[in-house]
């Protein structure tokens, strides 16, 4: 059964219930606000589209916080440059399925590129071939208003609803001294860890594919590990 389950990539779930509920109010905070800036942009038909990348990014942003593809850059380029190219290809190839496919194609390579992994880019992409006349009307406004407004709107949101909680990190960067402290017996201070950022890059790197962690999460299990160990070992006199 625990190969089955980790095949079909199941998570273990340890998150408790106020993290399920947190992460559910927030995106409905930040879902209620830019339905409302896309409606007044497009209308209810025009928005549609639009708002269902926005949804996905809201589960990244609240229900992910510390993730790499959650952060403020990805969050904001791989909207804004998958809109980029979405909006150009539908001018070259118009709103058929072969422009669909190319958007979302180039956008994947670019947010590569740029370092801005966001999957809900591409739904961005995808909007901006076959989100109607309306949307194709706009050109490259459209990048501007709805894509980047709504992007910098959920980002707003997500730095100061996480704000709220000590325990959620957005960005994960900003807050990674204080905020899942390591109260073990024996952890080692963040000096004491052997490995270097360069170290984990080029682990990550050997993966040959994208890794949903930071850096900084790397290094933090890496002294809850090595104080687990240290607690555990009856040689350190903390066991």
């Amino acid at each position: 059964m625990d190969s089955v389950r980790r095949w079909l990539g199941v998570e273990l779930g340890m998150t408790d219930w106020k993290e399920k509920v947190i992460s559910a109010v927030g995106g409905a905070i930040a879902i209620m606000i830019i339905v409302a800036v896309s409606h007044d942009v497009l209308g209810s038909m025009g928005s549609a589209t639009l708002i269902g990348s926005m949804g996905a990014s809201a589960v990244l942003l609240f229900a992910v916080p510390h993730g790499a593809l959650s952060q403020p850059w990805p969050a904001f380029g791989g909207h804004v440059i998958s809109a980029i190219i979405g909006v150009s290809v539908a001018k070259i190839l118009g709103g058929g399925t072969l422009a669909a496919a190319v958007a979302v194609g180039l956008a994947i390579g670019a947010m590569y590129q740029f370092r801005c992994i966001h999957p809900p880019g591409g739904a961005t992409a995808l909007s901006a071939v076959i989100g109607g006349q309306m949307v194709h009307d706009l050109g490259y406004e459209f990048v501007v208003r709805p894509v980047m407004i709504n992007a910098v709107t959920i980002l707003v949101i997500a730095v100061i609803f996480n704000a709220l909680f000590p325990w959620r990190r957005y960005p994960a960067h900003a807050s990674r001294r204080t905020v899942i402290p390591v109260d073990l017996p024996g952890a080692p201070s963040s000096e004491a860890i052997d490995v270097s950022r360069d170290e984990i890059l080029t682990a990550m790197r050997s993966l040959h594919s994208f890794v949903d962690v930071t850096e900084d999460d790397l290094r933090h299990l890496i002294r809850i590990i090595e104080a687990n160990q240290s607690h555990r070992d009856p040689a350190s006199g903390t066991a």
